[in-house]
């Protein structure tokens, strides 16, 4: 299969569940009317949208309607699949043009970090990138373990040091690697304790200084992972995180083990800040770049 297929068989939960009654309430309504605006606003609140996101959807579309005088509820479904792609917000790819560039992943435990990373990795690697891993989230052993099974999985280098090790002095040395080895792209695993908001905002700031030190004029991205499963519970979490992190993508996991894909929707709106990657599976292609007129198109396809 290839990724739209299997996107369309990941997102197949929130299809069924949510988006194949926003497609039946446009076949069972005759002419386009508030009653058929209504139902659809009440499935687009339980698909995880969130309130505000599907209100504003909701009044654009109605909008849309009486500027354009839409009678046909076919034509008011296009109307409402274009305003889904637009308040997604445009697809944005990695920016990593510099070599070496850095990749920064942040998230609370069991949301997916490693083995999106591994997955980053991976794809990278296959466009033709040299890649590294430092293994910086020194406050579990076994998050360095698991970076170090996906490392040589993948085929790559890792730096690491012993639980427990300061961070900075992990990406220091990586980051020394990296140059010494024209290594393009270093990607950094580090904490995600969010109950413990001021260690990881000195721990993450020290990261950058020596980032900043070592690697002058590198680009850096900032990837926060967050669990689909978790619907507008994540939005929430990502908000914590944007008090201690300049947070440049989201990669949204676990998309096929949730009816609440439609999260992906409200991510920009709410945060400001685009979603890069999403994943609909475990084998290492499952992680694909993010691109708005694929999933909208898996959500609505009939």
């Amino acid at each position: 299969m290839g990724f739209f297929d299997r996107l369309k068989e990941g997102l197949k939960k929130t299809k069924d569940s949510v988006f194949g009654q926003v497609n039946n309430i446009f076949k069972s309504f005759v002419k386009v009317d508030e009653d058929m605006l209504e139902e659809l606003e009440d499935v687009l609140i339980a698909s995880d949208i969130g309130v505000a996101v599907t209100e504003q959807v909701i009044e654009k579309l109605r909008e849309s309607i009486k500027e354009k005088r839409i009678s046909e509820p076919e034509d008011a479904r296009q109307e409402l699949i274009g305003i889904l792609e637009e308040t997604i917000g445009e697809n944005e790819s990695l920016n990593i043009n510099t070599s070496p560039s850095v990749i920064l992943v942040i998230g609370v435990n069991g949301v997916g970090k490693t083995t999106s990373i591994a997955k980053i990795a991976n794809l990278l690697k296959n466009q033709g990138k040299s890649v590294a891993l430092a293994a910086a989230d020194t406050f579990r052993a076994a998050a360095i373990d698991q970076l170090e099974i996906w490392a040589e999985r993948v085929g790559v280098p890792i730096i690491k040091h012993s639980e427990g090790s300061d961070p900075a002095a992990v990406v220091f040395d990586a980051a020394s690697y990296v140059k010494s080895h024209n290594i393009d792209v270093l990607i950094v695993d580090t904490a995600g304790r969010l109950h413990i908001k001021k260690n990881l905002m000195d721990e993450l700031a020290k990261i950058g200084r020596v980032l900043d030190r070592e690697l002058p004029g590198s680009d850096r991205e900032t990837l926060l992972v967050l669990d689909a499963v978790t619907g507008q519970n994540a939005i929430s979490q990502a908000k914590e995180f944007t008090k201690t992190s300049d947070i440049t993508g989201i990669i949204l996991t676990k998309l096929d083990g949730t009816a609440k894909g439609g999260i992906i929707i409200s991510v920009k709106s709410e945060l400001g800040i685009p979603v890069k990657f999403i994943g609909v599976g475990e084998q290492m292609d499952d992680l694909q770049p993010f691109d708005r007129e694929q999933f909208v198109t898996a959500l609505f396809n009939e």
